[in-house]
């Protein structure tokens, strides 16, 4: 859905209008007509409120309208964002690499059109979803702002020694496993150059609550506490072998809010990477066990509180795809 109030649209600088064009109204909807990917074709928003703004539509785009009055303002955009509605186009989308449709295809495609009245309920209802899930976005990035600006606060302030992080503990890169020895059924996730797991393995070469680095890729410097046994691949760092001065979690928690300094290191550029000796020189402050204890259980049950409102977050979301799936045959 589109809310002028609420979402940002482009403007059209001056001088650039084209000469040839159909205003928007509340209620039409727009398709993208090609994408990489089967799923992203036809992808639809709805024009749900434009307070008076004129509107056009993009390129790439197929803009469409309902002539006929058959439906409700807010009830298109779901319709046309359902699974029955996709698997449609997923069999008329033309082409290898890029996937396109044109306004023809969808002479071949149908969606339901129950009554106006259970029309609207189906929309409101989707929307207070959708407005709900918009909140709980901002929850869980209001709380990542405030670990954040706390960690960095309290590790300002913190008094203690400074070390290199090779003097406290041990820089362990991974073995890299070919693909082909991945499947979603594997036991244990393997963990590479991002912050998502690039896929999972019946055997792992890491214990439980062990912090890794991701050395390559577009994500190298990314942090990540593992509270499981995992595989680490060949594009990731494991810190090991900690010293009995450190707490575990406290040094996950300082160098996540280093993460920005970490991904500095990088060098290259098509396919950057951190090498282990810059990473054995980064600079690490140690405080006392007891103060370092005190940090990290504070910073960790936020982090636990984001992962709840993550986890809520998640549920709507499927709430919502289960809806879709449901409520349009």
């Amino acid at each position: 859905m589109v809310d002028i109030d609420k979402d940002n649209l482009p403007n059209i600088i001056d001088g650039n209008v084209p000469r040839n064009y159909e205003l928007c109204k509340e209620g039409d909807i727009v398709f993208a007509d090609a994408s990489e990917d089967t799923n992203e074709v036809a992808k639809a928003v709805e024009y749900y409120n434009l307070n008076g703004k004129k509107v056009v539509c993009g390129l790439h785009t197929i803009h469409g309208r309902d002539n006929k009055n058959k439906t409700v303002v807010g009830y298109k955009g779901y319709a046309f964002s359902s699974m029955s509605f996709h698997h449609q186009i997923r069999r008329i989308a033309q082409g290898t690499k890029i996937y396109s449709i044109n306004s023809k295809n969808f002479s071949a495609c149908y969606v339901g059109i129950p009554s106006k009245d259970e029309q609207q309920k189906i929309a409101d209802l989707l929307r207070l979803i959708d407005e709900r899930i918009a909140t709980q976005s901002k929850i869980i990035e209001d709380l990542k702002k405030l670990k954040s600006a706390i960690s960095e606060n309290l590790f300002k302030d913190v008094k203690g020694n400074i070390v290199m992080l090779s003097e406290i503990c041990e820089i362990i890169k991974g073995k890299q496993i070919n693909g082909e020895f991945l499947s979603e059924s594997g036991k244990y996730y393997v963990m590479n150059g991002g912050t998502e797991p690039s896929g999972y393995y019946n055997d792992y070469n890491v214990e439980a609550n062990t912090i890794s680095i991701s050395e390559g890729g577009n994500s190298c410097g990314y942090i990540q506490f593992n509270p499981s046994p995992f595989w680490s691949g060949g594009h990731c760092y494991t810190i090991q072998k900690i010293a009995d001065n450190v707490d575990n979690l406290y040094l996950y928690h300082y160098l996540k809010s280093q993460e920005d300094a970490i991904m500095k290191l990088r060098i290259g550029s098509g396919l950057p990477n951190i090498q282990k000796k810059d990473l054995a020189m980064f600079k690490i402050k140690i405080p006392a066990v007891e103060q370092q204890r005190t940090i990290s259980t504070f910073l960790s049950s936020l982090e636990r509180k984001a992962e709840t409102e993550e986890m809520l977050l998640n549920a709507m979301k499927k709430e919502k795809q289960y809806l879709l799936r449901q409520m349009f045959i």
